[in-house]
């Protein structure tokens, strides 16, 4: 996957705001609206832009309590990964999951309505799960920076 430094600008500015037209981005990249669409599309089918989403209140969407939750497995085995890997994402509750280096195995990033819901979340995936040694839950006090932007690098030429 390769870019150069138009679609390097041009991945700033979706990244800031995706929902401008391509007129406005070409025009801010020093492009036509039909090249940008081109690279606009070009940049997507290679997976250099994974998804167009937009950053959603969880406090708005009846879902105001926010957990990071350390898990970690009883043993690393590339068969218990993988079906842990599935089911968090299957869940709805885990709105992001990374597989981490360190003391922990997983790093979830969790939603829910109530405490109690959380609670119920986890009876259902975690205690239920015998390849589950532990987790730690740390509560969210309040969502300093939210979102998806990574910085890019112009290459250079």
């Amino acid at each position: 996957m390769q870019y150069d430094r138009i679609d390097a600008r041009i991945l700033e500015i979706v990244q800031k705001n995706n929902r401008l037209t391509s007129e406005v981005i070409g025009g801010l990249a020093g492009l036509s609206a039909t090249a940008c669409q081109r690279r606009l599309k070009r940049l997507r089918s290679e997976g250099i832009i994974e998804a167009d989403v937009s950053i959603v209140s969880p406090k708005a969407v009846g879902r105001p309590i926010q957990m990071l939750v350390l898990v970690t497995l009883e043993r690393e085995r590339s068969d218990i990964i993988d079906r842990f890997k599935k089911a968090i994402r299957s869940s709805v509750e885990v709105v992001n999951g990374f597989y981490v280096t360190g003391d922990a195995d997983f790093v979830l990033y969790v939603t829910a309505p109530t405490m109690e819901d959380y609670e119920e979340f986890t009876r259902r995936f975690f205690y239920v799960n015998p390849d589950i040694k532990s987790f730690k839950t740390m509560v969210v006090l309040d969502r300093v920076k939210a979102g998806f932007a990574v910085p890019v690098e112009t290459p250079a030429g």
